[in-house]
């Protein structure tokens, strides 16, 4: 190397040049430090350089005297209202013990000549009914379909 090359500032893509300042960031904001942090609690015990020896790096916060608390009782966050804590709602039940009407009729198409059946279809498709029915109105459904085939069938056949 020539003593001209160690003279030229030396650039790169990482480094900038050695004479040259960095702008003034606009529009963005400084850190500010978190409320409750006191110059005590501070992660970096040195003060930035930019600040004089006599000035802290940010205004002490205003000492609030906090309730006593208690490990025992469940704690609130300061300036959070308590949450007041309810049995969930469970929706009412069913009729016919609990069965639903649909599950009722269709058992009751067994012994009834599938009649209960048409009624279970005549509530699903004209009634509004709970969504937990259904399945009971939809078995009656079915049900209803397979006895009309099969007396069409069998009167058919006789």
């Amino acid at each position: 190397m020539s003593d001209e090359s160690k003279d030229k500032p030396q650039h790169s893509t990482f480094h900038g040049a050695s004479d040259h300042t960095q702008p003034a960031s606009i529009g963005f904001p400084l850190p500010v430090p978190p409320p409750g942090l006191t110059i005590a609690h501070s992660p970096s015990p040195a003060p930035p350089a930019r600040l004089t020896a006599g000035q802290p790096p940010f205004p002490a916060p205003p000492q609030q005297p906090f309730p006593p608390s208690y490990a025992h009782d469940p704690q609130a966050a300061p300036g959070y209202a308590p949450v007041v804590e309810r049995r969930p709602e469970t929706p009412p039940s069913l009729p016919c013990c609990g069965l639903g009407i649909g599950w009722v009729l269709f058992i009751i198409g067994f012994f009834l000549a599938a009649i209960p059946w048409y009624v279970g279809v005549f509530f699903l498709l004209c009634a509004r009914v709970d969504q937990r029915e259904k399945p009971g109105l939809v078995a009656c459904t079915v049900a209803a379909a397979l006895s009309a085939i099969a007396a069409i069938i069998g009167g058919a056949t006789s």
